[in-house]
Formats: structure tokens, sequence, C-alpha cells
């Protein structure tokens, strides 16, 4: 009985240690970026519209680096797709699939079911291997906030940014 309660008290410690999260702290697998140099990029969209660091200025854009196999990865491009649907020409939306083995045709079919109108390109193999211009994007999803001069100003990675927490970040841009 004595152990039970003792494993007991154990675990309610640790989990309040451990699980803590104070109010004004990112939510995990988010940050706030502090600014650095714009970042130099290109991806190939599989439909000719430019993706990259010059057709990106001047806008807030949002990049999302998904593979069609992640569930997360799909429910993400689910919330960009709503919300491109809404910012109309004010905000740019792309998203780069980092998947090596999928063909173009397959990543167009993915692309059309979910109804992405926005460019989609496939990842270049340094970004595929974790040391493109944004560092190590393969916990996937990684969605990426630019601001209007092409700084990375926000970053989630590994798991499913919503509108509200993107639109946050997307104020003051």
């Amino acid at each position: 009985m004595r152990a039970i309660a003792f494993v007991t008290a154990l675990c309610a410690t640790a989990q309040c240690g451990a699980g803590t999260v104070s109010p004004k702290a990112p939510p995990p697998g988010s940050s706030s970026v502090a600014l650095g140099s714009p970042v130099d990029f290109a991806f190939a969209s599989l439909d000719g519209r430019p993706l990259t660091a010059e057709a990106t200025r001047g806008r807030p854009t949002v990049i999302a680096f998904v593979t069609t196999a992640s569930l997360p990865a799909q429910a993400q491009v689910d919330f960009l797709v709503a919300m491109a649907r809404n910012d109309g020409e004010q905000v740019q939306y792309a998203l780069v699939v980092l998947d090596p083995g999928a063909g173009r045709e397959i990543v167009q079919l993915y692309a059309r079911a979910l109804g992405v109108s926005f460019p989609v390109a496939m990842a270049d193999s340094l970004t595929v291997a974790g040391g493109g211009p944004f560092g190590d994007v393969r916990a996937i999803p990684v969605t990426l906030l630019l601001d209007r001069a092409g700084r990375v100003a926000w970053r989630v990675e590994g798991r499913v940014a919503k509108s509200q927490e993107i639109r946050a970040a997307m104020r003051g841009l």
C-alpha cells in the first residue's frame, strides 16, 4: 500500500514539473525567432509559379514543409488552404514536399485532392537531408512565417500550427 502511495506521489511530482508551461511561453514545438538576415531560397514549383526569396518579398509568407504520408502534415495543409482562401493576395502560402520517393505526379494529386491553390514544390536533396536554407525541416510538419523582408519570424516544428496561432504570429508584420 505504501509503495503505491509513493509511486503515485512520485508520478504526480514528475508530471507537475515536466509539463508546466507558463502562460507567456510559446506552445511546445513553436518559437518566435530572432529576426536575422533574409533567407535566400529557391524551390522549383510543380506549376512553374516562382517559389523563391525574391518572389516572396513584400508580403508575409507561410511555408509548410510536409510529406504526403503524414496525417499531421495533411492537417497542416488543410489549415493553410482555408487561410489562403480568406487572405487573398495579402499573404503568400507555399508547400515544400520532402518526399524523395514520391514522384511529381503523386505530389500533384496530393495537392489537388487537398484543394491547394498556392505554389507546391519538391524539396531539393539538401533540404531533404536537413541542410537547406531553412535548416533542419525534417520534424514534419514544419511551418514557417517569413516577414515582408524574407526573414524567418516564426517557426513550428513537429506539430500542426493552427490558424489562430499563425494569425497571432502575423500580427505586426
